[in-house]
């Protein structure tokens, strides 16, 4: 008797589950058709984009209207840094004077551009500056904790060098 009154109650609930599913999937509308149904998309479709890393400088615009320095992109292993501090790399520029930056991590790189730079004073990174005039491009290894002529002051005719690259390694 027990196994029977079981047996109806779990075909009870089955018949109430199967009821509820029908009116939930619309079985109950007053005779719509599956065409009428609500169409089905995915969510993912609407999540958020996928972040891509650029490299951009954080904040260039800002740099560039404050201060006049071209800071293109990087891996934020260089950064830009207000000169006083220890173990800074010093670029120094005709046009801009003294301008610093900070070095971190095994290795760095910063794209940007200084105009008029005649000499760059190393930190305890080996590192390596490009610098372009006209059509040209020169590499310059920067002496640890000294400073290193390049541009114009290592150049034979004295011409105007551009600052292109900064790259560090420890």
């Amino acid at each position: 008797m027990k196994a029977h009154r079981k047996l109806v109650r779990t075909l009870a609930v089955a018949a109430t589950a199967s009821a509820l599913a029908w009116l939930v999937a619309g079985g109950a509308d007053g005779g719509a058709t599956a065409s009428q149904a609500p169409a089905m998309r995915s969510i993912a479709d609407e999540g958020p984009g996928y972040a891509v890393e650029d490299f951009a400088y954080p904040n260039a615009d800002r740099i560039l209207a404050e201060r006049n320095i071209v800071l293109k992109r990087g891996d934020g292993h260089i950064v830009l840094a207000d000169c006083g501090a220890t173990e800074l790399i010093e670029v120094w520029s005709r046009e801009k004077e003294k301008i610093c930056f900070k070095a971190s991590g095994s290795q760095g790189y910063l794209s940007l551009e200084i105009p008029a730079v005649f000499a760059v004073k190393g930190n305890s990174y080996s590192a390596q500056v490009d610098m372009t005039v006209g059509t040209e491009e020169h590499s310059y290894d920067v002496s640890k904790n000294a400073w290193t002529p390049v541009g114009e002051s290592a150049d034979e005719q004295g011409r105007d060098f551009i600052l292109m690259e900064i790259r560090t390694q420890k």
